[in-house]
Protein backbone atom coordinates (compact mmCIF):
# COMPACT_ATOMS: atom_id res chain seq x y z
CA UNK A 1 0.00 0.00 0.00
CA UNK A 2 1.64 3.22 -1.14
CA UNK A 3 -0.22 5.48 1.32
CA UNK A 4 -2.62 4.95 4.18
CA UNK A 5 -5.97 6.59 4.70
CA UNK A 6 -6.30 8.70 7.87
CA UNK A 7 -6.69 6.64 11.04
CA UNK A 8 -10.27 7.76 11.70
CA UNK A 9 -11.32 6.75 8.21
CA UNK A 10 -9.67 3.36 8.58
CA UNK A 11 -11.40 2.75 11.92
CA UNK A 12 -14.90 3.86 10.92
CA UNK A 13 -14.85 2.21 7.49
CA UNK A 14 -13.08 -1.00 8.36
CA UNK A 15 -14.57 -3.97 6.52
CA UNK A 16 -14.85 -6.99 8.81
CA UNK A 17 -16.69 -9.28 6.38
CA UNK A 18 -15.09 -12.14 4.50
CA UNK A 19 -17.00 -11.30 1.33
CA UNK A 20 -15.87 -14.29 -0.69
CA UNK A 21 -17.16 -16.69 1.97
CA UNK A 22 -20.68 -15.20 2.00
CA UNK A 23 -23.63 -16.98 0.46
CA UNK A 24 -26.10 -15.08 -1.71
CA UNK A 25 -28.53 -14.84 1.20
CA UNK A 26 -25.79 -13.50 3.47
CA UNK A 27 -24.91 -10.80 0.92
CA UNK A 28 -28.55 -9.75 0.81
CA UNK A 29 -28.68 -9.68 4.62
CA UNK A 30 -25.51 -7.58 4.73
CA UNK A 31 -27.07 -5.17 2.24
CA UNK A 32 -30.23 -4.80 4.32
CA UNK A 33 -28.21 -4.21 7.47
CA UNK A 34 -26.05 -1.59 5.74
CA UNK A 35 -29.14 0.24 4.49
CA UNK A 36 -30.59 0.35 8.00
CA UNK A 37 -27.35 1.80 9.32
CA UNK A 38 -27.13 4.37 6.50
CA UNK A 39 -30.70 5.51 7.11
CA UNK A 40 -30.04 6.24 10.80
CA UNK A 41 -29.51 9.76 12.11
CA UNK A 42 -26.07 8.83 13.39
CA UNK A 43 -24.94 7.91 9.88
CA UNK A 44 -25.51 11.50 8.75
CA UNK A 45 -22.30 12.39 10.60
CA UNK A 46 -20.51 10.49 7.84
CA UNK A 47 -22.85 10.81 4.86
CA UNK A 48 -23.70 14.47 5.44
CA UNK A 49 -26.95 16.38 5.77
CA UNK A 50 -28.98 17.30 2.69
CA UNK A 51 -28.97 20.90 1.52
CA UNK A 52 -31.86 22.78 3.15
CA UNK A 53 -32.50 24.64 -0.09
CA UNK A 54 -33.54 21.41 -1.77
CA UNK A 55 -36.56 19.22 -1.20
CA UNK A 56 -36.46 15.46 -1.56
CA UNK A 57 -39.37 13.30 -2.59
CA UNK A 58 -39.75 9.57 -3.13
CA UNK A 59 -41.37 8.48 -6.37
CA UNK A 60 -41.89 5.20 -8.13
CA UNK A 61 -41.71 4.49 -11.81
CA UNK A 62 -43.33 1.57 -13.58
CA UNK A 63 -41.25 -0.10 -16.26
CA UNK A 64 -41.93 -3.37 -18.10
CA UNK A 65 -41.91 -6.12 -15.49
CA UNK A 66 -40.68 -4.01 -12.59
CA UNK A 67 -41.27 -0.96 -10.42
CA UNK A 68 -38.33 1.16 -9.31
CA UNK A 69 -37.89 3.62 -6.48
CA UNK A 70 -36.61 7.05 -7.37
CA UNK A 71 -35.31 9.73 -5.02
CA UNK A 72 -35.94 13.13 -6.58
CA UNK A 73 -34.07 16.25 -5.50
CA UNK A 74 -35.35 19.69 -6.53
CA UNK A 75 -34.64 23.27 -5.48
CA UNK A 76 -37.35 24.54 -3.16
CA UNK A 77 -38.25 27.29 -5.61
CA UNK A 78 -37.81 25.57 -8.97
CA UNK A 79 -38.19 27.09 -12.42
CA UNK A 80 -40.77 25.43 -14.73
CA UNK A 81 -38.09 23.45 -16.55
CA UNK A 82 -34.70 22.57 -15.13
CA UNK A 83 -31.82 20.43 -16.34
CA UNK A 84 -32.08 16.74 -15.53
CA UNK A 85 -29.24 14.91 -13.79
CA UNK A 86 -29.82 11.16 -13.56
CA UNK A 87 -27.79 9.80 -10.64
CA UNK A 88 -26.63 6.28 -9.78
CA UNK A 89 -25.32 5.23 -6.37
CA UNK A 90 -22.40 2.90 -5.79
CA UNK A 91 -22.16 -0.46 -4.08
CA UNK A 92 -20.69 -2.90 -6.58
CA UNK A 93 -24.15 -3.76 -7.97
CA UNK A 94 -24.80 -5.73 -4.75
CA UNK A 95 -25.18 -2.92 -2.17
CA UNK A 96 -26.29 0.66 -1.87
CA UNK A 97 -29.40 2.83 -2.10
CA UNK A 98 -30.27 6.24 -3.57
CA UNK A 99 -30.30 8.01 -0.18
CA UNK A 100 -26.56 7.53 0.32
CA UNK A 101 -25.88 10.37 -2.11
CA UNK A 102 -28.33 12.90 -0.62
CA UNK A 103 -25.51 15.25 0.42
CA UNK A 104 -24.19 15.62 -3.12
CA UNK A 105 -27.46 15.31 -5.04
CA UNK A 106 -29.34 17.85 -2.93
CA UNK A 107 -26.55 20.40 -3.36
CA UNK A 108 -26.45 19.92 -7.10
CA UNK A 109 -30.24 20.30 -7.21
CA UNK A 110 -30.22 23.50 -5.16
CA UNK A 111 -27.17 25.16 -6.65
CA UNK A 112 -27.09 24.16 -10.31
CA UNK A 113 -30.15 24.29 -10.09
CA UNK A 114 -31.45 21.03 -11.55
CA UNK A 115 -33.77 18.10 -10.98
CA UNK A 116 -31.51 15.30 -9.72
CA UNK A 117 -33.14 11.89 -9.91
CA UNK A 118 -31.36 9.08 -8.08
CA UNK A 119 -32.39 5.68 -9.40
CA UNK A 120 -33.04 2.72 -7.11
CA UNK A 121 -31.90 0.20 -9.69
CA UNK A 122 -32.16 -3.55 -9.11
CA UNK A 123 -29.24 -5.30 -7.43
CA UNK A 124 -27.43 -8.63 -7.64
CA UNK A 125 -27.48 -11.45 -6.77
CA UNK A 126 -31.22 -11.29 -7.46
CA UNK A 127 -30.81 -9.11 -10.54
CA UNK A 128 -27.32 -9.30 -12.08
CA UNK A 129 -26.08 -7.25 -14.99
CA UNK A 130 -27.30 -5.98 -17.38
CA UNK A 131 -30.46 -5.37 -15.27
CA UNK A 132 -29.07 -2.28 -13.45
CA UNK A 133 -28.04 -0.68 -16.76
CA UNK A 134 -31.42 -1.44 -18.31
CA UNK A 135 -33.10 0.13 -15.28
CA UNK A 136 -31.08 3.29 -15.69
CA UNK A 137 -31.57 3.66 -19.43
CA UNK A 138 -35.29 2.84 -19.30
CA UNK A 139 -35.78 5.33 -16.47
CA UNK A 140 -34.12 8.02 -18.57
CA UNK A 141 -36.40 7.30 -21.51
CA UNK A 142 -39.53 7.24 -19.34
CA UNK A 143 -38.75 10.59 -17.70
CA UNK A 144 -38.09 12.20 -21.07
CA UNK A 145 -41.37 10.85 -22.45
CA UNK A 146 -43.12 13.36 -20.19
CA UNK A 147 -40.61 16.09 -19.30
CA UNK A 148 -43.36 18.52 -18.24
CA UNK A 149 -44.52 16.14 -15.50
CA UNK A 150 -40.99 15.96 -14.14
CA UNK A 151 -40.24 19.65 -14.70
CA UNK A 152 -37.13 18.92 -16.74
CA UNK A 153 -35.61 20.27 -19.93
CA UNK A 154 -34.89 17.43 -22.39
CA UNK A 155 -32.26 19.63 -24.03
CA UNK A 156 -30.14 19.66 -20.84
CA UNK A 157 -29.53 16.12 -19.58
CA UNK A 158 -26.56 14.61 -17.74
CA UNK A 159 -25.71 11.33 -16.06
CA UNK A 160 -23.82 11.02 -12.78
CA UNK A 161 -22.55 7.87 -11.13
CA UNK A 162 -20.30 6.73 -8.31
CA UNK A 163 -18.34 3.45 -8.34
CA UNK A 164 -20.64 0.83 -9.92
CA UNK A 165 -23.03 3.71 -10.53
CA UNK A 166 -20.23 5.19 -12.62
CA UNK A 167 -20.31 2.02 -14.69
CA UNK A 168 -24.03 2.55 -15.29
CA UNK A 169 -23.62 6.22 -16.17
CA UNK A 170 -20.80 5.47 -18.62
CA UNK A 171 -22.74 2.64 -20.26
CA UNK A 172 -25.85 4.81 -20.62
CA UNK A 173 -23.72 7.46 -22.30
CA UNK A 174 -22.42 4.82 -24.71
CA UNK A 175 -25.91 3.54 -25.46
CA UNK A 176 -27.34 7.03 -25.86
CA UNK A 177 -24.60 7.77 -28.38
CA UNK A 178 -26.15 5.10 -30.61
CA UNK A 179 -29.85 5.21 -29.73
CA UNK A 180 -30.42 8.57 -28.03
CA UNK A 181 -31.50 10.60 -26.24
CA UNK A 182 -28.71 13.15 -26.54
CA UNK A 183 -26.72 13.67 -23.35
CA UNK A 184 -24.80 16.83 -22.56
CA UNK A 185 -22.49 15.70 -19.77
CA UNK A 186 -21.34 12.70 -17.78
CA UNK A 187 -19.80 12.78 -14.32
CA UNK A 188 -18.06 9.62 -13.16
CA UNK A 189 -16.81 9.54 -9.56
CA UNK A 190 -14.49 6.70 -8.49
CA UNK A 191 -15.84 4.72 -11.45
CA UNK A 192 -15.39 1.01 -11.99
CA UNK A 193 -14.88 0.81 -15.74
CA UNK A 194 -13.58 -2.73 -16.23
CA UNK A 195 -15.55 -5.80 -15.12
CA UNK A 196 -13.73 -8.17 -17.45
CA UNK A 197 -10.96 -10.68 -16.71
CA UNK A 198 -8.50 -7.78 -16.64
CA UNK A 199 -10.35 -6.12 -13.75
CA UNK A 200 -7.46 -6.69 -11.33
CA UNK A 201 -4.71 -5.66 -13.75
CA UNK A 202 -4.45 -2.09 -12.47
CA UNK A 203 -1.67 -1.00 -10.09
CA UNK A 204 -3.98 0.95 -7.77
CA UNK A 205 -5.86 -2.23 -6.84
CA UNK A 206 -2.71 -3.66 -5.26
CA UNK A 207 -1.30 -0.34 -4.06
CA UNK A 208 -4.50 0.63 -2.22
CA UNK A 209 -5.66 -2.85 -1.21
CA UNK A 210 -5.42 -2.04 2.50
CA UNK A 211 -7.38 1.20 2.36
CA UNK A 212 -11.06 1.30 3.33
CA UNK A 213 -13.95 1.63 0.94
CA UNK A 214 -13.28 -1.13 -1.60
CA UNK A 215 -11.32 -4.24 -0.74
CA UNK A 216 -10.18 -6.64 -3.48
CA UNK A 217 -12.28 -9.36 -1.81
CA UNK A 218 -15.42 -7.24 -1.97
CA UNK A 219 -14.73 -6.31 -5.59
CA UNK A 220 -14.21 -9.95 -6.61
CA UNK A 221 -17.46 -10.88 -4.89
CA UNK A 222 -19.29 -8.06 -6.65
CA UNK A 223 -18.02 -9.31 -9.99
CA UNK A 224 -18.94 -12.93 -9.24
CA UNK A 225 -22.50 -12.01 -8.28
CA UNK A 226 -23.21 -9.25 -10.79
CA UNK A 227 -21.57 -10.61 -13.96
CA UNK A 228 -23.30 -13.92 -14.79
CA UNK A 229 -21.42 -16.55 -16.83
CA UNK A 230 -23.73 -16.08 -19.81
CA UNK A 231 -22.96 -12.36 -20.05
CA UNK A 232 -19.98 -11.07 -22.01
CA UNK A 233 -18.17 -8.93 -19.42
CA UNK A 234 -16.82 -6.69 -22.19
CA UNK A 235 -20.39 -5.51 -22.81
CA UNK A 236 -20.52 -3.96 -19.31
CA UNK A 237 -16.93 -2.68 -19.22
CA UNK A 238 -16.71 0.84 -20.68
CA UNK A 239 -12.91 0.63 -20.60
CA UNK A 240 -12.98 -2.27 -23.03
CA UNK A 241 -15.19 -0.65 -25.66
CA UNK A 242 -13.31 -0.25 -28.92
CA UNK A 243 -14.44 3.27 -29.77
CA UNK A 244 -15.39 6.01 -27.32
CA UNK A 245 -15.64 8.83 -29.85
CA UNK A 246 -18.77 10.93 -29.85
CA UNK A 247 -19.52 10.68 -26.14
CA UNK A 248 -20.65 13.73 -24.14
CA UNK A 249 -18.08 15.79 -22.21
CA UNK A 250 -16.90 13.96 -19.12
CA UNK A 251 -15.60 14.80 -15.68
CA UNK A 252 -13.85 11.81 -14.07
CA UNK A 253 -13.21 12.23 -10.34
CA UNK A 254 -10.90 9.77 -8.57
CA UNK A 255 -9.29 9.34 -5.16
CA UNK A 256 -5.60 8.61 -4.88
CA UNK A 257 -6.23 6.14 -2.01
CA UNK A 258 -8.88 4.24 -3.98
CA UNK A 259 -8.35 0.76 -5.41
CA UNK A 260 -10.37 1.92 -8.45
CA UNK A 261 -8.19 4.99 -9.01
CA UNK A 262 -6.46 3.63 -12.11
CA UNK A 263 -9.69 2.48 -13.71
CA UNK A 264 -10.96 6.05 -13.60
CA UNK A 265 -7.66 7.56 -14.71
CA UNK A 266 -7.23 5.24 -17.67
CA UNK A 267 -10.83 5.67 -18.77
CA UNK A 268 -10.35 9.44 -18.84
CA UNK A 269 -7.18 8.92 -20.89
CA UNK A 270 -9.05 6.69 -23.32
CA UNK A 271 -11.85 9.24 -23.67
CA UNK A 272 -9.35 11.98 -24.50
CA UNK A 273 -7.49 9.72 -26.94
CA UNK A 274 -10.77 9.20 -28.83
CA UNK A 275 -11.46 12.90 -29.02
CA UNK A 276 -13.88 13.31 -26.12
CA UNK A 277 -13.71 16.44 -23.98
CA UNK A 278 -12.74 14.70 -20.75
CA UNK A 279 -11.29 16.13 -17.56
CA UNK A 280 -9.57 13.98 -14.95
CA UNK A 281 -9.54 15.21 -11.34
CA UNK A 282 -7.68 13.00 -8.84
CA UNK A 283 -8.12 14.03 -5.20
CA UNK A 284 -5.27 13.32 -2.76
CA UNK A 285 -6.05 11.47 0.47
CA UNK A 286 -9.46 10.41 -0.87
CA UNK A 287 -10.72 6.84 -0.54
CA UNK A 288 -13.27 5.00 -2.65
CA UNK A 289 -16.73 6.60 -2.85
CA UNK A 290 -15.52 9.60 -0.85
CA UNK A 291 -18.25 11.86 -2.20
CA UNK A 292 -20.80 9.88 -0.21
CA UNK A 293 -18.72 10.39 2.96
CA UNK A 294 -18.17 14.15 3.32
CA UNK A 295 -18.11 13.82 7.11
CA UNK A 296 -14.97 11.70 6.89
CA UNK A 297 -13.17 12.85 3.76
CA UNK A 298 -12.55 16.62 3.43
CA UNK A 299 -11.85 16.24 -0.31
CA UNK A 300 -15.58 15.69 -0.86
CA UNK A 301 -16.23 19.43 -0.61
CA UNK A 302 -13.86 20.70 -3.31
CA UNK A 303 -14.87 17.75 -5.49
CA UNK A 304 -18.52 18.70 -5.08
CA UNK A 305 -17.73 22.29 -6.09
CA UNK A 306 -15.91 21.05 -9.17
CA UNK A 307 -18.81 18.79 -10.18
CA UNK A 308 -21.26 21.64 -9.71
CA UNK A 309 -19.20 24.01 -11.86
CA UNK A 310 -18.80 21.37 -14.56
CA UNK A 311 -22.53 20.60 -14.71
CA UNK A 312 -23.47 24.28 -14.75
CA UNK A 313 -21.07 24.92 -17.62
CA UNK A 314 -22.61 22.08 -19.66
CA UNK A 315 -26.26 22.32 -18.68
CA UNK A 316 -26.66 26.04 -18.00
CA UNK A 317 -23.86 27.59 -20.10
CA UNK A 318 -25.43 31.05 -20.43
CA UNK A 319 -25.80 31.47 -16.67
CA UNK A 320 -22.29 30.14 -16.08
CA UNK A 321 -20.89 32.68 -18.52
CA UNK A 322 -22.74 35.50 -16.74
CA UNK A 323 -21.33 34.37 -13.40
CA UNK A 324 -17.84 34.39 -14.87
CA UNK A 325 -18.26 37.99 -15.99
CA UNK A 326 -19.29 39.21 -12.55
Amino acid sequence: MKDKAPLGTRILLRDILDWEALTDDQVIAAREKAERVRSSRAARIITGLPDRRARIEERTIDLPGRRLRLRVHRPKNPAPRLPLVLSFHGGGFIMGAPAQNDWLNSRLAARCPAVVVSVGYRLAPEHPLPAPVEDGYDTLLRILEDPADWGVDPAAVAVLGESAGGTIAALIALRAREDGPPLHAQVLTCPATDWSDTMADYPSITANAGNPGLSPSRWRTARRLSVPPALDPLSVSPMRFGNLAGLPPALVVTGTLDAADDQGRRYAERLRADGVDARLSPYPRAVHAFLSMPGLVPAARPARREILAFLRSRLRPAESAQEGER
